[in-house]
């Protein structure tokens, strides 16, 4: 099992091109299902979960092949609507196929999404959606099975006791398009990744409008066409290479970003001390000082997101005073919080709140990584701590992150990837355990 290995101390120092979005590419690759012709996507960074998916929609009948950043797509068989629990289990985010196959293929037997570290993630609003839209539903040893005759327009609430749900938007959104007549969703979520799928679906020919509100309007078209797109980049990687600079009293340089994507991060950031500058395309962060503490709270957007409240947990663990960072989205998403202690950091944990007090310094130790965003505030810890950090099970940022300790350590920082099993003669853990 692959670990990183950081001796912390390091000020970062140069340039950065964030990757394409990650959240913005796997529904987008799902809504592919939906073409009739080739897609070609592009840039799509190289990821775990963008793997993942691409099995996925091989088993469906999707031929999916990789040019460099550019990903290449094209049905070639709809004899297939299973999306087996196998490849489901590794990524939650395959349930956006549901909505494509019940669109053009009238049926679609997809397993129930598993557990997740960060706290259950129901899909009933997905299943209420679609059955809005005249979808027969059913559950059958562990798998979503839904089939129609014909999906119509009708209107859709998405509303949820945590807001609006992004992947839900997305499958009825696309559900939606195929359908007959007009489809309103109200309560739809807003992010820009909802926003991309919309402007990708719309290239291919369906009519969409109202994407960025909560109110999305869908007229259902007869048939779409494959489409050369361009994805949006990736807000989440922005935001932890700006915190990447501050938390190492660095300055780096941005290229690829879209700040009117990341409003309430930029004004979070510049509230503490965090300089950000925008510079020909990019922009700049750079913090020479101790930051001020500040309190947060994660909202649906245009909120501060959730995916960045591990990673800013990280830096305000060396603020002047008192944080208090409440998670509003996914409460039980603070299993950073013992790790991030193991280092020196002074967090008290109260429900869905955590206070965090700034220390003088944490310090390298070994550390144990349990989901995607949380490994990389380990390893913003990790930049930032006296001595050497080693953070386990680093399987997880892979899914998220493209080469993050190649584009750290072109910035300075001395990270590097290493496998303690191999040719030691030891069994790896993660060997064990699936044995």
């Amino acid at each position: 099992m692959e670990q990183f290995v950081i001796r912390g101390g390091r000020r970062l120092r140069g340039q950065v091109s964030i990757s394409g979005s990650k959240n913005s590419a796997l529904p987008i690759m799902a809504a592919c299902l939906l073409a009739e012709g080739p897609c070609k996507l592009y840039p799509v960074p190289s990821l775990a979960d963008v793997d993942f998916l691409g099995e996925l929609l091989g088993e469906l009948g999707c031929q999916v092949s990789r040019e460099g950043s550019n990903l290449l797509l094209q049905v070639k068989s709809e004899s297939s609507s299973h999306a087996r629990y196998d490849i489901v289990r590794k990524m939650r985010a395959s349930i956006c196929v549901l909505g494509p196959l019940l669109a053009k293929r009238k049926y679609a037997r997809v397993a129930l999404p598993g557990g997740c570290s960060i706290g259950s993630r129901p899909v009933d609003i997905h299943l209420r959606g679609l059955r809005a839209l005249g979808a027969r539903i059913k559950l059958d040893s562990g798998d979503i099975v839904a089939d129609c005759d014909e999906l119509i327009g009708a209107e859709v609430f998405l509303g949820g006791p945590f807001g609006s749900t992004v992947t839900g938007t997305a499958n009825i959104m696309m559900a939606a398009a195929l359908a007959k007549g007009t489809t309103l969703i109200e309560c739809a979520a807003c992010e820009p990744e909802v926003q991309d799928l919309a402007a990708f679906l719309n290239a291919m020919g369906a009519r969409i409008s109202g994407a960025g509100s909560p109110r999305v309007t869908i007229e259902g078209v007869k048939k779409l066409t494959g489409v050369d797109y361009r994805i949006i980049p990736d807000r989440i990687e922005a935001g932890t290479f700006m915190i990447a600079a501050a938390i190492t009293n660095g300055e780096v340089k941005l290229e690829n970003v879209r700040v009117d994507h990341m409003m309430a991060v930029v004004d979070k950031l510049r509230e503490i001390g965090v300089i950000i500058e925008k510079n020909n395309g990019g922009v700049v962060v750079s913090s020479n000082r101790r930051i001020a503490a500040t309190d947060v709270t994660t909202q649906p957007y245009p909120g501060f997101p959730t995916d960045l409240q591990a990673q800013l947990m990280a830096l305000l663990c060396q603020a002047n005073g008192n944080s208090i960072l409440t998670e509003k989205i996914y409460p039980d998403r603070f299993l950073h919080v013992a790790e991030l202690g193991r280092m020196g950091a002074n967090i008290h944990k109260e429900g869905p709140t955590a206070i965090v007090t700034g220390v003088s310094e944490l310090v390298g130790a070994p550390v144990m990584a349990s989901d995607l965003r949380a490994s990389a505030a380990l390893v913003l810890a990790g930049m930032a701590a006296s001595g050497t950090t080693v953070i386990n099970r680093v399987y997880h940022i892979d899914r998220g992150y493209e080469s993050i300790e190649s584009k750290l350590a072109a910035l300075g920082a001395d990270i590097l990837r290493e496998d303690p099993y191999k040719n030691s003669g030891k069994l790896d853990p993660a060997t064990i355990a699936a044995e």
